[in-house]
């Protein structure tokens, strides 16, 4: 994958016109709007889902620069931060709200009046975010990419990429309890069904996964899954680096690990989310109820092998996985 270079240096409260261009204003006109984006992580990790976003209001006929404006907040990795950001764009009196993973939460306490679709990895009714699935029923609805219900099949899969190992780590961050809780939760209880020890390593900064890593290395952990969460997609580098340092074959959630050099990766597709949630937000600004807007479940999941990855760890991958597999990276 190559490294996207961007130019200039953004505050995490700024807009961000120059990073982020319209598209041609083609579609049909509509009156002027404006929404908000939050995320707990930067503008440079979420690059390619705001150019998925913006591809759905523009579905809808929203453009940006043209009958759209686009108020950008990031946390960038600081979710305490997400609160005050949340507060600002309801300051900022804005027609709708796209947000996802974390700052979901701070968005729902935020607002009970502006329409919000949100972009998140788990079942948003256990979450509390919505009522139901079919109708979610307050202001907030949107689209569940279905990551954390895989956490059994990617265990599985790893399994099948590395028999040998019996000791099982698992990396999550302690910022979101709920969904570290459960990420654990949903390993183990796989882990068992497969007759695997597991181990949690928590990690909520940078030298946090340089010291996940070393301990994992002290208590000889065989291999590793990583939980889904935005952090951690933002330091992909770090922990596709640190995983060949340490000898330590890794699943991860999304694809754009083993672009890098990641082993594997099974889940849904990220980009599509957001392109779904930028529909969404488009219907809503053309007059859709989120209370009647049923939560989009994700229905395509891929597999994602690195062969080249595979070799430096001496794997031989199954022929069942590449069978399997969506891709494999030579």
């Amino acid at each position: 994958m190559r490294r996207r270079e961007f130019l200039g240096a953004l505050g995490a409260t700024a807009v961000a016109p120059a990073l982020l261009p319209a598209y041609p204003a083609q579609a049909q006109k509509q009156a002027r709007r404006t929404i908000g984006f939050l995320s707990p992580v930067s503008l440079e990790s979420n690059a390619d889902n705001l150019r998925a976003l913006r591809q759905g209001l523009q579905e809808q006929g929203f453009v940006e620069g043209d009958n759209l404006t686009i108020v950008y907040r990031f946390a960038d990795s600081r979710n305490e931060r997400l609160p005050a950001l949340a507060a600002d764009l309801v300051r900022q009196r804005v027609n709708a709200i796209a947000t996802n993973s974390s700052a979901t939460f701070a968005v729902k306490a935020a607002t009970k009046t502006i329409p919000v679709t949100f972009v998140v990895a788990e079942d948003p009714v256990r979450m509390g975010l919505v009522a139901s699935l079919a109708r979610p029923g307050g202001n907030l609805t949107g689209v569940n990419f279905v990551s954390a219900e895989l956490i059994g099949k990617r265990l599985e899969m790893l399994h099948q990429m590395v028999p040998f190992a019996k000791r099982l780590g698992v990396l999550v961050n302690p910022s979101v309890k709920t969904r570290a809780d459960a990420t654990l939760k949903d390993t183990r209880d796989a882990a068992n069904s497969l007759g695997l020890q597991t181990q949690a390593f928590e990690s909520a900064t940078p030298r946090d996964i340089n010291d996940a890593f070393a301990s994992m290395t002290r208590e000889r952990i065989e291999a590793l899954l990583v939980g889904n969460d935005p952090f951690f997609s933002s330091r992909r580098v770090q922990l596709v680096q640190l995983s060949a340092r340490h000898g330590i074959p890794t699943a991860y959630a999304g694809r754009w690990y083993p672009e890098i050099g990641g082993l594997m990766s099974y889940g849904a597709d990220t980009k599509e989310a957001f392109r779904q949630s930028g529909e969404y937000i488009g219907r809503i600004l053309k007059g859709a109820k989120p209370a009647e807007l049923p939560v989009v479940q994700a229905s395509k999941f891929e597999l994602v092998i690195n062969a080249e990855t595979a070799r430096m760890f001496g794997i031989a991958v199954p022929s069942s996985i590449l069978t399997a597999a969506d891709e494999v990276i030579e």
